[in-house]
């Protein structure tokens, strides 16, 4: 069965893991791939399916918080801008307590993302 991996990005990180996405392509086309509804679009134009959840404002980052309680996701990487301030920041907290929590991997930078993908899908 393919792993699932969620992927989200703050507005300021989309670039990135959009080429992160690119960069790491032929690995993430054997995942199950969930994202927010913003980021999901874009990396939906590299070609990779994606399931998409509300934008992370909205309540995408507890919809993929809620998968993972539920052992339905089996890494995060979510690329957080550390410097700017964002509304949901509650639900930004509760998705890593949640991680913490089930012990499921999150990642949120490059490096770490590398590591998610190098663990779980090769």
């Amino acid at each position: 069965m393919a792993k699932t991996i969620a992927l989200i990005a703050h507005d300021g990180k989309k670039a990135e893991m959009v080429g992160f996405v690119k960069d790491h392509q032929e690995e993430l086309s054997k995942a199950h791939l969930v994202a927010t509804g913003t980021t999901g679009s874009y990396i939906q134009q590299t070609g990779l399916e994606v399931e998409l959840k509300l934008s992370g404002p909205k309540g995408g980052d507890a919809q993929i918080a809620a998968m993972a309680a539920e052992g339905k996701i089996d890494g995060i990487i979510f690329f957080r801008d550390p410097l700017g301030k964002h509304a949901h920041e509650p639900d930004i907290q509760m998705l890593m307590r949640i991680c913490d929590l089930w012990n499921v991997p999150l990642a949120t930078n490059l490096a770490t993302g590398t590591l998610i993908i190098k663990g779980l899908l090769e």
